[in-house]
Formats: C-alpha cells, sequence, structure tokens
C-alpha cells in the first residue's frame, strides 16, 4: 500500500519597508532599468519550489510597484513594526499571522530573500530550499561566505584597557595560534535564508538552534552607496557577458570596454625582464577573446619597458599575433610602479567566475 506525502507548501516573504536611512527609498531605487525590489520578486517567482511570493511593506507605493512584478501584497504592514529597529522576526510572524487568519493559509516552510540583495542565482534559492525539506531534524538553512578574518584573533577591550578574547572556544590561546590552525570562519551574506514556518512560531525565532551553513562565494548585500555601485558594475558584467542573457550580438550599444595587463593576465610573470621567454596564460586569452567576439572593447597595456627603457613593442605584438590574441588597442608605456589604484579594478579570476 503507498501513501502519499503531502507536499509542502513554501513561501517565499520579501520584506520591504519604506524608511530606509543609508539609501533613501533604497528598495524602489532603480538598479539596472528595475526597482531593486523587482530583483529579488524575479528570484523567488523563477523558482521551481516557491508556491507563492509575498511582499510586506507598510507603503502603498512599494505595494504596486511589488504587484507590478508579480507579487502578491495582500496586506501593508503596520507602521508600529516598519521601524529602523524592528526585526526580521516581527515582520515574518505577522505575514504568517495575517495569512493565517484571513486566507486560511499556512506555509511548512519560509523563504526570506531580502531586497537589498539583487543578485542571485536561481538554483543557489532551490538548493537550499531542498536542504530543509531533505532533513527533517534542521530548523533552517542560512547562507554564508567564508571571511579571511578570523574572529579568534578578535577582542573587546574593557573599560579597564584590558582585552578579553571576543570567541569563547576550548582551543587553548587560540589567539596566539597560526590563522592556518584555526576554524574557518564564515559570514552571512543575507542572500537567502530557508526556515521551517512553526519554528517561527513556536520557537520565536528566524533560525532555530540547528542552522545549517549555504556556502557562496559572493556578498552583494546593500546597504551603502558604495555596495550599490559595486553591485551594478558587477550586475551589468555578468548580464553582458552572458550569465544571465545567452543571446549576446556584436556590436551592441550597451558594449563594455575591459583593459588587461599583460604580463600576469595575458602571459605568465617572468623575472628578469627577459618578456621574450613569457608563455601564455591560453585559458585568459580564450576569455579575452570571447570578449572580443561579444563586441566589447579590448585594450591590452603593459608596462614593458617602462624601468629599464627598453623598446619590447615589437616583441609584444608578435607575441600577442602568435597566440592569437585579438584586441583593438595595444598601449606601451604605464609606469612602473608597487602599486596601482583603480577604482574599478576586477581580477581576472573574479572575471571568469562572472562569465561561467
Amino acid at each position: 500500500m503507498f501513501s502519499l506525502q503531502k507536499k509542502l507548501e513554501i513561501l517565499a516573504l520579501i520584506p520591504a519597508r519604506s524608511g530606509s536611512k543609508s539609501i533613501e527609498n533604497k528598495n524602489i531605487r532603480l538598479f539596472s532599468e528595475k526597482p531593486l525590489i523587482a530583483h529579488s520578486i524575479e528570484h523567488g517567482l523563477s523558482s521551481d519550489l516557491i508556491d507563492r511570493v509575498v511582499v510586506s511593506t507598510d507603503s502603498p507605493v512599494y505595494a504596486e510597484i511589488a504587484r507590478k512584478y508579480g507579487a502578491d501584497v495582500p496586506f501593508l504592514r503596520p507602521v508600529a513594526i516598519s521601524q529602523d529597529n524592528s526585526t526580521d522576526l516581527e515582520a515574518f510572524t505577522h505575514a504568517i499571522n495575517w495569512l493565517s487568519e484571513n486566507e486560511s493559509y499556512m506555509p511548512d516552510i519560509c523563504v526570506h530573500l531580502r531586497p537589498t540583495y539583487p543578485i542571485r542565482n536561481v538554483q543557489d534559492i532551490n538548493h537550499a530550499i531542498q536542504m530543509v525539506i531533505d532533513n527533517s531534524d534542521i530548523h533552517s538553512v542560512r547562507s554564508v561566505v567564508p571571511v579571511d578574518e578570523t574572529p579568534f584573533k578578535m577582542w573587546f577591550r574593557g573599560a579597564d584597557g584590558l582585552l578579553s578574547p571576543a570567541v569563547k572556544t576550548e582551543i587553548r590561546v587560540a589567539y596566539n595560534l597560526p590563522r592556518q590552525e584555526l576554524p574557518q570562519a564564515y559570514l552571512q551574506n543575507a542572500c537567502i535564508d530557508v526556515v521551517k514556518t512553526r519554528v517561527i512560531i513556536e520557537q520565536r525565532s528566524m533560525t532555530g538552534s540547528k542552522i545549517v551553513g549555504y556556502v557562496m562565494e559572493d556578498n552583494f548585500d546593500i546597504d551603502t552607496e558604495e555596495q550599490w555601485s559595486m553591485a551594478e558594475r558587477y550586475f551589468k558584467l555578468r548580464t553582458i557577458a552572458g550569465k544571465e542573457n545567452n543571446d549576446i550580438s556584436k556590436n551592441r550599444d550597451d558594449s563594455l570596454i575591459f583593459c588587461f595587463d599583460i604580463d600576469g593576465v595575458i602571459t605568465n610573470l617572468i623575472t628578469g625582464n627577459q618578456y621574450d621567454l613569457t608563455t601564455p596564460i591560453n585559458e585568459n586569452i580564450k576569455l579575452v577573446n570571447m570578449l572580443y567576439e561579444q563586441g566589447h572593447h579590448i585594450i591590452l597595456f603593459t608596462a614593458r619597458g617602462s624601468a629599464t627603457g627598453i623598446d619590447w613593442s615589437e616583441v609584444t605584438r608578435v607575441q600577442m599575433s602568435k597566440w592569437g590574441v585579438r584586441y583593438h588597442q595595444l598601449l606601451f608605456g604605464k609606469p612602473a610602479a608597487d602599486y596601482y589604484i583603480d577604482d574599478k579594478f576586477i581580477s581576472i579570476e573574479n572575471l571568469k567566475s562572472d562569465i561561467r
């Protein structure tokens, strides 16, 4: 005899109050030609596992915008729980109770999609949800990113000036150990939280005590203008490079200018300024050529000869031709320096990750 398992009801809730102080009207400000909140709504609607996407807001204007992009907004959140110090727990408890009392609707799982995180892979949402579905003994899943700084070397400083370790641990004098011997630390990145509804209601908690970390690489939660600019540049790069739009034509109006340093990016670094002996990094050349084919403007630049006065221009041009590097401009004379400061800097590894 077969037993039919009840399908779990999964609700995505997007809390979007209107009183942002760091960036005015942040949740509806245009991010890549759409209100910021629209991106999280689209992420929720794109998930195969989410049954309903609800926006909780105190603003009729925000509510109308959310509806335009496909979200349900069956209520307005009370102003009393839409303040700077209001908690996620208050917003979720209110939403769950309102839906239960007014629609007889009670989800089994709640997915927290913050509107301040406009760059998500929908598969990450599905994977995090599936982890909760498949593990009956856990309370929630929270997305995290690894961090270089270790909390085992952090301190609290008392009024008397004395230090006390920020982390209490069984590891003896952990703050004196090499970083490599200490456990990896992770930071919650505010991208995806998945929690069983009964944990919210019964434990009055957004996580419960059994929390599984869903490890990610990126952190694009926006709270400042600087974070906004960085996320927008990354989003544009992903979109134009083809991660979110596979139908990319040449010579498009929104093409970008990419500047690639030759040594260390196009070629392997070599000691002694013997640039004629350097070898190509074929994986990176393939990436440069792909961007060229997509209609972007490629500039190669190099400091070859800047420190020694030797003319490496002909050698460099022959190398680029021999290795099949496609570009529009080749610039020499970049000043020799120990540090290069550029407000638009992105590493070749990040670029490779972005377009995969």
